[in-house]
């Protein structure tokens, strides 16, 4: 068991609810940066968006990563 790491999880918990909101958040700014980018195609601006709305999407995964990667068994 030389994965496990359950005080880094419990540490980033909170850090990883807020992550989850911010994702929330994400997926809406994903979803109409898609919009916009299919109804204008030449709006580039939408795309970034849409792009950092994908990061903010994946940030709570991340963030449990970076604790349980700090922190020894």
């Amino acid at each position: 068991m030389e994965d496990c790491r359950p005080l880094g999880f419990l540490i980033g918990l909170p850090f990883a609810l807020v992550a989850l909101v911010l994702s929330l958040v994400g997926a809406v700014v994903w979803l109409l940066g898609s919009v916009l980018s299919c109804l204008c195609p030449c709006c580039i601006c939408c795309a970034c968006i849409a792009n950092l709305a994908v990061d903010l999407v994946k940030l709570p995964i991340r963030v449990i990563r970076w604790f349980t990667d700090l922190i020894p068994c």
